[in-house]
């Protein structure tokens, strides 16, 4: 069974939305179903089929989520330092061909959101910053080329 890392927070995530899934969703969606089921013929009946439908999708999030949660390493950030990138680390780069700065916090493959700069870990810019440290230059392998980037600091927070 393959461990899957993830913050702290991403662990508190997944616990929520599982939560709200069986305390609110599935209650909700079986309500749902017996109310279709009182309209008479359900082969014709659209809001029976969507609610099954439904149903369908909420058990199987709920199966995923708890195997997720089973499998979960949590790693505590707040107790890592060091010079080296890894899981966890706040890095900010500068992409030598536009001098742009980027800054990005590598997490787990559920909590990445480059809108609000997270990045999986198995991300291509993540893998090809993993051991990596201030002033190393990395290469990543993007849809419009191969781009590199300069390592400018890497950061616990």
């Amino acid at each position: 069974m393959q461990k899957i890392p993830m913050t702290a927070e991403g662990h508190k995530a997944l616990d929520e939305e599982l939560r709200h899934l069986k305390s609110v969703e599935r209650p909700a969606v079986i309500a749902a179903i017996s109310e279709a089921r009182e309209h008479g013929d359900l082969s014709e009946n659209a809001e029976y089929h969507a609610a099954k439908e439904r149903q369908g999708w909420i058990e199987g999030r709920v199966q995923e989520l708890e195997d997720k949660i089973a499998r979960a390493q949590v790693i505590d950030i707040s107790k890592m330092s060091g010079s080296q990138v890894k899981f966890g680390a706040t890095v900010t780069v500068v992409d030598e061909d536009t001098d742009q700065e980027s800054t990005y916090k590598i997490v787990g493959d559920d909590e990445a959101d480059v809108k609000s700069g997270k990045i999986s870990l198995s991300s291509p810019i993540a893998r090809s910053m993993i051991n990596k440290e201030e002033g190393d230059v990395v290469e990543v392998n993007a849809p419009g080329g191969v781009k590199s980037y300069e390592i400018l600091k890497v950061e616990w927070k």
